[in-house]
């Protein structure tokens, strides 16, 4: 997702319980004083939440907007004209793709909610991309095939879907998100978006999607996280009880 949606990062530097404290007031004052407000304190704060490893500034109240995190403590960079995505492994025409050929390939537009797994959420974000079908199709998947390795171009992040998870229509490879070209911020120019799954299966930073014959579990599974990220289905660890 990113640890957009994690509400514990392995790495990173602690932030201190004062500093929470003065976030949760200044995000407070954002939601009243309105959504210009809000956006600055986004900018002034992304260098503190990009380095939270304690989850604490998942509580920061956004009033329906996005929170960015990264374990990396940083935003890796890809220009639309340096974009490329690899879609290879057990298929039969591996290919590799540019923003423009994205564009080109049948498109599919959602209206859909983000839901992260540590309980915000933004309702109603608009997306456009290419099924993820349509790009499976496009190489052709061998019969032996049956889950997706996911990569990102931050060199840290992963993910996985079972082929019949990535063939559902509510998942697609996004280019376009509330009108614009996906942001570095969100995971562009080009990230995955897995509809009815918390937002920590919806890659960031899409680089490469590699057929495979067998379950390799993503980035945020090997801490613990289900594989499969249904939400209202399951409360994202496989180590509680599901909801």
């Amino acid at each position: 997702m990113a640890k957009v949606d994690a509400p514990e990062a392995p790495e990173g530097t602690p932030v201190g319980r004062r500093v929470i404290l003065g976030m949760l007031g200044l995000g407070a004052a954002g939601i009243l004083w309105g959504a210009k407000v809000q956006s600055t304190l986004e900018r002034v704060l992304r260098p503190i939440t990009l380095r939270d490893r304690t989850g604490l500034t998942s509580f920061l109240p956004t009033a329906g907007r996005f929170r960015i995190y990264s374990v990396t403590g940083a935003l890796p960079s890809e220009t639309e004209a340096e974009y490329r995505l690899t879609v290879d492994g057990l298929v039969d025409t591996p290919a590799t793709l540019t923003l423009p050929e994205l564009r080109a390939l049948p498109q599919t537009n959602l209206v859909r909610d983000f839901q992260c797994v540590t309980g915000w959420r933004v309702p109603g974000v608009p997306w456009q991309g290419v099924a993820l079908s349509v790009l499976l199709d496009k190489v052709g998947v061998q019969p032996t095939a049956s889950y997706l390795r996911l990569y990102s171009f931050d060199g840290e992040y992963t993910e996985s879907l079972s082929l019949d998870q990535a063939r559902r229509p509510d998942v697609i490879v996004a280019h376009t998100m509330q009108g614009q070209t996906v942001t570095r911020e969100h995971g562009g120019p080009v990230r995955l978006y897995v509809a009815p799954m918390y937002g920590y299966k919806s890659l960031k930073w899409l680089q490469r999607i590699e057929v495979t014959d067998e379950l390799d579990p993503g980035y945020w599974e090997q801490y613990g996280y289900d594989i499969d990220g249904w939400v209202g289905k399951s409360n994202g660890r496989h180590d509680q009880p599901t909801s």
